[in-house]
């Protein structure tokens, strides 16, 4: 067997001491002076940092539920947003959005206030990854400016360190996206203009229940339904939704149906349809009285009967994989 020739540095080649390597082209000679491509050498563990998929991105932050439910579910909402520390000097607020203009990543404005976009594209495994770095760029961002999309480094903090841990997490759902603009604005320029129109008139009405945690009514043509994010382990909830449904108790009231689930960012939604009459504020009681049925429901730990293992596979196969 031929014996491996022993790889030479390349001439000029910087050499790394302080044990960070930079991320350089796929193709390149790897920063560490090792002679070999970047790919083959330091670039191996940071692909597979950048591609292993985080399922729970938001675990650890308040209201892990609502950030699931505006990530997936909410057109048009935003929340304050408490840094670890408080606020940089020249920032006066930091805000929380579900989409913003030109799908901007993030968004300084004039006054030197930030806003965060929540349903864009993650260029890595690690959504917290993601928006704590295009978070950073804002914070330092000339004002004014919207802050472009980048490869996030390996090594880079998340939301949950950035944000207050002590700080709730309040999501205002809006009607439209009209919170694009700062009411001192004289007016937007043609391009958000023209980029408010169309995302106004794609934007499905939504409200936030309040009298439980993240559930959503939303309003379509045909029905209305509700999505319910909630923080349980997906098998424990499962059970307890099949035990529910073999008694004929998960719906909401007449003319309701519980009709599967969603699963997102490693959380369960189960998924209502409503009758067309049926208003968020009509779908709150019948909610808040399913929670405490719910609560029975997952604290039994006797085993599923035949009929509510039939329940629970119905429940399964009517699960739909969101992220």
């Amino acid at each position: 067997m031929a014996k491996k020739r022993p790889q030479k540095k390349a001439a000029g080649a910087p050499q790394v001491t302080n044990g960070e390597v930079p991320v350089v082209g796929a193709r390149e000679p790897c920063p560490c002076g090792s002679g070999r491509r970047y790919k083959a050498c330091h670039g191996r563990a940071a692909a597979h940092a950048v591609t292993e998929l985080v399922q729970r991105p938001f675990e650890g932050l308040a209201g892990e539920c609502d950030w699931v439910a505006l990530r997936e579910l909410v057109p048009a909402a935003t929340a304050p947003l408490h840094l670890r520390g408080g606020l940089p000097e020249g920032v006066p607020s930091v805000t929380l959005a579900t989409v913003l203009p030109m799908a901007w990543p993030a968004l300084r404005r004039d006054d030197g206030s930030v806003l965060l976009a929540l349903q864009n594209d993650a260029s890595s495994g690690d959504l917290s990854r993601d928006l704590a770095d295009t978070l950073q760029r804002a914070l330092e961002a000339e004002p004014g400016t919207p802050v472009a999309a980048r490869r996030v480094p390996v090594e880079g903090p998340r939301l949950q360190d950035l944000l207050d841990p002590e700080a709730g997490f309040e999501p205002v759902v809006h009607t439209g996206f009209e919170f694009w603009v700062p009411e001192s604005a004289e007016g937007a320029s043609p391009e958000v203009s023209a980029s408010l129109e169309r995302a106004n008139a794609a934007a499905i009405p939504t409200v936030k229940l309040p009298g439980v945690e993240a559930a959503y009514w939303c309003e379509t043509p045909e029905k209305n339904h509700l999505r319910w994010v909630m923080p349980h382990p997906e098998e424990e909830l499962l059970d307890a939704l099949a035990r529910l449904h073999a008694a004929g108790t998960s719906s909401l009231g007449e003319g309701t149906r519980l009709v599967g689930s969603f699963r997102a960012h490693g959380l369960v939604v189960p998924v209502w349809d409503l009758p067309s009459a049926m208003s968020a504020e009509v779908c709150e009681k019948p909610a808040a009285e399913f929670a405490e049925r719910l609560a029975g429901a997952l604290a039994s730990g006797a085993p599923l009967t035949a009929e509510e293992r039939r329940a629970r596979g119905g429940l399964t196969n009517r699960q739909v994989t969101l992220s």
